[in-house]
């Protein structure tokens, strides 16, 4: 598109900026719609309206077209029907095995960004890029609204089931044999106000925030780096592809795990894993620390990005996930953000990466002692 309009990189970077901005900073407002109308209703509906701006992006002939259907429509799309809706299903859906379908969901996420980008080469190449919009749109309706809408329920109740199902023996609760205590879940459910007063769930905004800026920064300026490095090009996106094809071993290990063992303990490995990642990239004097750095990282950030969703339907109940989890976003959007910045700053004051990569293993290494203070809230909880 930047070659057929002659528009600058920049230029087009700015509805993507937009479509990001959008995403996180109506969280709170989806969250809303989410308790109000249910999660499958979301994903249906925005989802209609996010494939429509994909749509449009076939027919774009100016700069604004770009910001209308790709920043505001398809943004809309990623606010109310994506990440929160979906996680709250889960979380409706299942208590005892959460993690395991919190880590099968992030799991298929991650496989998507291995196939989706070499089938949209393919498209472009063979029928252009607009057309290639529109087969993204009608993948889109397919998958999440006409599935969607044959396949998900909001919650176990609306068919007559309850969580977990009622099946006895099932080969994943025998994971839980070996645990040393149960693994915590609420009893009752919080309300919003109650939850936003609570230092855990700060805790875990904290986490949350910290992880997105440190792979932020990472997956912008890593290859940059290691370029510098004098790694060569095919080496350096290598480690790139490495380290998010780990994540999904991550995703899943921490799935299976998080039956097993407390979420904070969890986290306090996989942050650990991920500082060891960023000390092996500042020190990649060959080539297997690069690789190591991309295994560690990798399995790490899959980990947490299990977890915090998980911890937060495991400390404050099913009925207001959507609401506590819609207003945790806006922040952690916001301290994501300048990560890259942040790092092309320094990187252009001292003429190398080591500062920025020092600030982030700091910040994990900080990040493991909050996690291992992050216990299970305490206070009297109560229901709207």
């Amino acid at each position: 598109m930047g070659e057929t309009f002659h528009w600058s990189r920049s230029s087009l970077s700015g509805p993507y900026t937009l479509f990001l901005i959008i995403g996180g900073m109506l969280a709170p407002l989806a969250g809303f719609t989410i308790a109000k109308f249910g999660a499958r209703k979301n994903i249906i509906f925005c989802n209609i309206f996010a494939a429509l701006g994909l749509l449009g992006m076939s027919q774009v002939s100016e700069l604004w077209h770009v910001y209308l259907f790709f920043g505001f429509m398809a943004g809309i799309g990623l606010a109310f029907g994506e990440y929160l809706p979906v996680t709250t299903v889960i979380n409706n859906w299942f208590i005892r095995r959460r993690s395991f379908a919190m880590g099968l969901l992030f799991a298929s996420g991650g496989a998507a960004g291995f196939a989706m980008p070499p089938l949209i080469s393919w498209f472009i190449s063979g029928l252009g890029w607009r057309w290639t919009w529109v087969c993204l749109a009608a993948l889109h309706i397919l998958l999440t609204v006409i599935l969607a809408g044959i396949l998900i329920r909001s919650r176990p109740e609306d068919v007559g089931q309850i969580p977990d199902g009622t099946a006895e023996n099932f080969w994943l609760d025998k994971l839980n044999v070996s645990a040393s205590k149960e693994v915590y879940s609420t009893p009752i459910d919080w309300a919003l106000g109650d939850a936003l007063r609570a230092p855990a769930l700060w805790m875990l905004i904290v986490l949350f925030s910290v992880i997105l800026f440190v792979m932020n920064l990472l997956t912008t300026h890593q290859v940059a780096y290691l370029q510098d490095l004098s790694y060569s090009p095919l080496a350096s996106a290598t480690a790139l592809g490495l380290m998010l094809g780990m994540s999904i071993i991550g995703r899943v290990v921490c799935g299976v795990l998080g039956m097993r063992f407390k979420g904070r303990y969890l986290a306090a490995v996989f942050l650990a894993f991920m500082c060891l990642g960023i000390l092996s990239l500042m020190n990649a004097r060959g080539i297997s620390f690069v690789y190591l750095y991309s295994i560690l990282t990798g399995i790490g950030f899959g980990g947490m990005i299990v977890l915090l969703p998980n911890l937060i339907g495991a400390y404050f109940g099913r009925t207001n996930y959507s609401r506590i989890a819609g207003w945790t976003t806006p922040v952690v959007t916001l301290a994501c953000a300048g990560s890259p910045i942040l790092a092309g700053f320094f990187y252009d004051a001292t003429g190398k990466y080591s500062l920025p990569f020092a600030i982030a293993a700091v910040l994990l290494f900080g990040c493991i002692i909050v996690a291992l203070l992050t216990r299970p809230p305490r206070s009297k909880l109560a229901t709207p």
